[in-house]
């Protein structure tokens, strides 16, 4: 006989939304011990690399590109401004939007992060077998579009 405790165990780990958090905090969990001296969390790391490859993105563009929500994406925006990690000016075009680019220290800090992030994403994949690693990431991907799309955001 199953008992209460045993039953809602087996529905939380058939979860799919249960189970993405967990796999989001352990793959968290996992740069956070790739990178070294806690220099950049995995959000900072993802903007700095997002505007690395295009400088002067605005705020909405990193919105856009990353997908963190507006006000948790200001306060990044705010603490990497007072590492000096980036810089942001208000645009020529339009004096109510920054554009964002990285400072010698955030480039620095990016290249510094990128061997031990770029490792710590490969030994998550490392998990599955080599032959599901793909149609692991289309999966993920196609839940991310899908779900950016139905809340009217856009992603690249």
């Amino acid at each position: 006989m199953v008992s209460k405790g045993q039953e809602s165990h087996r529905k939380i780990n058939h979860s799919a939304m249960h189970l993405l958090h967990r796999a989001s905090q352990c793959a968290g969990d996992l740069f956070t011990d790739a990178v070294e001296n806690d220099a950049l969390t995995p959000r900072q790391f993802a903007v700095l690399l997002s505007i690395s490859q295009e400088q002067g993105l605005s705020q909405t563009d990193l919105v856009e590109r990353t997908g963190i929500d507006r006000s948790t994406l200001a306060d990044i925006i705010r603490r990497m401004l007072k590492k000096g990690l980036i810089r942001r000016r208000r645009t020529k075009a339009d004096a109510r939007v920054y554009a964002v680019k990285l400072t010698d220290e955030g480039s620095a800090a990016l290249r510094s992060a990128q061997p031990a992030a770029f490792e710590a994403d490969a030994r998550l994949l490392a998990i599955l077998p080599e032959t599901r690693r793909a149609d692991f990431l289309e999966s993920l991907g196609k839940i991310v579009g899908a779900m950016t799309q139905s809340n009217g955001k856009s992603l690249d």
